[in-house]
């Protein structure tokens, strides 16, 4: 039979590819395709096709050019027990096609070749009908290369060239690598869209529905990509045999070159589609499985279990695998010249295992509101309760989780996390980057975390006991134990409101001032020209009423440099004893807030309980101008008030000094402070939002009614 000429082949084909309708051609393809019950695990067979063409694309550059070609070792990644159970599936499969290439790509109906093919793989899906082919053209393109790479240095592999003419290839070299680097470019874009394939086929069905738009549309790109990538293998073998002189008159043109380019434009052009609907499955089934992530948190956190470790595997999980904790006090422990060691990271890092059976105290936070003050409070507490292992109160353990934004780049984020882990005794995630989302959402949605951190507590077997233990632990310390909430309602019922509650040991003296029946003021504010005038005025009333009193000022919550002035001034001039540190003084108005907060969980309010509405008295003052006093005598009646109300109840203390001979000192000021509150006034109350929540409605402790509701934004503490 007379051979047509290659050229017009060739144009042929390229009238074939420019006119074609991928609408009836996809049609075609389809009426191809009828799919048995067998599965192919078709994923070892690309790694093997992708290491032949990775392989012999790092060769051709030495082979083309007469160099000998340097064999280092090759270590073999490809799993073989799954490459064999592909191969006894499609072996026979994968010969048939490699011998209809070699075959019909000459005949030069390229169409003709890839349906014949289709019609092969029939009984196939579609991601192993692709790689099955791949396979095919990589068997004949890996041994072509393969026998080239040996050719001058084994005899065996010269004669097999001779017979095939690869010797008469390889001594044309002026050429050579311009002509593979067109199959290379095609075989780069075939590679890619087989990848997409395939994983689409991958994609877990129990996460993602076939008949979801984002998988509708991917399904009817497929069969158009796998008939393009089977052409592809064709042309590119139709152009190797041409290159080697077995196809007749053959003569490599700028036509072919075309033609193999138009190809790898297509498929180009298909990866584009495959990518954009990958990544939306891929959206659409993390979606899924995040959902199904949350409900399963969600049950597992409200089930009994026998230990606490099924839910805590479950929150701390990264892809299946429970994520390590950074242990804070070992860090403490080991030598410098080991902090680099293997050694070293293990001590560091933990299994989740040390957690098993005992109280666990989740402290969380974000990387960016986590009070300095805060952290040395709970360093102090938590130190204490390790001193002696043998205390009740020293069983349990605590773990800080960061949550951060995933949108910040890591690097950013790790060494604020390091400087943070460094003032820690305790555990931490170490890596919170690669928390679930499923678990954030949890802890936001459900653990109602905010941006003010909170203290989740955790009995041994897992279950939730307290959302927020973080005010009882700022209220009662180790008291607290096991912090959870059935302990806070009990601590509260023997609780009464007085000095000893308010002030609790803020300073060592308090006590024993208590037990000597001292007077003693608490007072607070930044107006320095107020302080001075009723620290003055106390004295002096105090010395001429011949009462033994004490004074200490407790600053202002979030205490600042101001304060801190304040402090300096009050200690220079001598008027009263101060509280040392900015963190006592936090911590007296955090353990404040915090009696607000508990309370506030526990449904109190402040018109049915006196403590919460004392508590708020003194918020309020805080909250306004320029100060504000308590006295007691630690039991009993408190006298306290506004600034100037407090300083005007003592310059007018001829005014109630006879009610004191019958009441006493402090219920005589107290009856005259309310005496001196105005029917028209403005009280302000600022709480922290964000732990434990704020009530829609409060009412004044001064006057009973209802409170306006305003919002508050501050950045600083002046």
């Amino acid at each position: 039979m007379e051979m047509v000429p290659r050229k017009m082949q060739s144009r042929a084909s390229r009238h074939i590819f420019s006119a074609s309708d991928d609408t009836t051609m996809t049609k075609n393809v389809r009426a191809t395709h009828a799919p048995d019950d067998r599965h192919v695990e078709v994923r070892p067979l690309l790694n093997v096709v992708q290491d032949i063409f990775l392989r012999v694309a790092s060769l051709i550059p030495d082979i083309v050019k007469g160099k000998p070609v340097q064999m280092g070792a090759m270590k073999d990644s490809i799993q073989q027990s799954n490459l064999a159970e592909v191969l006894d599936i499609s072996y026979h499969t994968i010969n048939r096609i490699s011998c209809e290439i070699c075959c019909k790509c000459s005949s030069g109906d390229v169409h003709a070749t890839t349906m014949g093919i289709l019609n092969m793989l029939s009984g196939y899906s579609w991601d192993a009908k692709v790689v099955i082919a791949l396979a095919a053209f990589a068997a004949n393109f890996g041994e072509f290369w393969l026998v080239a790479q040996l050719y001058a240095t084994n005899r065996l592999a010269k004669s097999v060239a001779k017979l095939k003419h690869i010797h008469e290839t390889l001594e044309q070299v002026d050429d050579l690598g311009l002509k593979f680097e067109t199959i290379n470019n095609l075989l780069k874009v075939m590679l890619d869209v087989t990848n997409y394939i395939v994983e689409f086929h991958e994609l877990p069905s129990q996460y993602i529905d076939p008949e979801a738009p984002e998988m509708l549309t991917a399904s009817t790109l497929i069969p158009g990509a796998v008939y393009w990538t089977i052409r592809s293998t064709v042309s590119c073998a139709s152009h190797l045999l041409g290159i080697t002189g077995l196809i007749h008159g053959y003569m490599t043109t700028v036509v072919e070159s075309w033609e193999l380019s138009s190809l790898a434009h297509k498929l180009d052009n298909l990866n584009g589609h495959l990518r954009k609907q990958l990544t939306l499955c891929q959206l659409h089934l993390d979606d899924n499985k995040q959902r199904e992530a949350f409900e399963t948190l969600r049950l597992l956190f409200e089930t009994p279990h026998q230990d606490n470790l099924k839910a805590l595997k479950a929150m701390f999980c990264s892809n299946d695998n429970p994520l390590p904790l950074f242990d804070g006090s070992s860090k403490q422990r080991v030598n410098p010249e080991y902090i680099f060691s293997s050694h070293y990271l293990q001590i560091l890092y933990v299994s989740i295992d040390v957690l098993r059976r005992k109280i666990v105290l989740l402290y969380i936070s974000d990387l960016h509101n986590v009070p300095d003050q805060e952290l040395v409070i709970f360093e102090q507490l938590y130190l204490e309760s390790r001193q002696d292992s043998t205390r009740l109160e020293s069983q349990y353990e605590l773990v800080w989780i960061p949550v951060v934004d995933k949108a910040i780049p890591w690097t950013e984020l790790k060494p604020k996390l390091e400087k943070l882990q460094s003032t820690m005794s305790w555990y931490s995630i170490y890596d919170p980057s690669v928390l679930e989302p499923a678990t954030i959402r949890y802890i936001k949605e459900v653990w109602l975390f905010k941006a003010k951190p909170i203290l989740v507590v955790l009995d041994p077997l897992g279950k939730v006991v307290n959302l927020n233990a973080l005010p009882m632990m700022w209220i009662w310390g180790s008291l607290a134990y096991p912090f959870s909430s059935s302990k806070e309602e009990a601590l509260w019922n023997k609780e009464t409101w007085g000095l000893l509650l308010l002030a609790d040991t803020i300073d060592q003296s308090l006590l024993y001032w208590m037990s000597e029946g001292k007077y003693i003021c608490l007072y607070g504010g930044d107006d320095m020209d107020w302080i001075r005038k009723f620290t003055s005025t106390a004295h002096a009333l105090a010395k001429a009423l011949q009462l033994p009193l004490e004074m200490i000022y407790v600053g202002k919550s979030n205490p600042g440099k101001k304060v801190q002035e304040i402090n300096n001034a009050i200690q220079g001039e001598k008027l009263s004893t101060v509280l040392p540190d900015l963190a006592i003084i936090w911590f007296f108005w955090v353990r404040l807030e915090s009696m607000w907060h508990s309370k506030s969980q526990h449904s109190k309010t402040v018109e049915e309980d006196h403590i919460m509405h004392e508590v708020m008295r003194i918020l309020t003052y805080d909250s306004g101008d320029p100060g504000w006093a308590v006295i007691s005598q630690g039991t009993g009646t408190m006298a306290q008030g506004k600034g100037d109300t407090f300083l005007r109840c003592l310059n007018e203390h001829e005014q109630w000094i006879e009610t004191a001979k019958d009441k006493g000192i402090l219920p005589a000021m107290a009856d005259y402070i309310q005496g001196l509150q105005t029917p028209h006034h403005c009280n302000r109350l600022i709480l922290p939002g964000g732990s434990g929540g704020v009530p829609d409605r409060v009412v004044c402790a001064e006057c009973g009614k209802t409170m306006e509701k305003f919002y508050m934004y501050r950045c600083c503490n002046e």
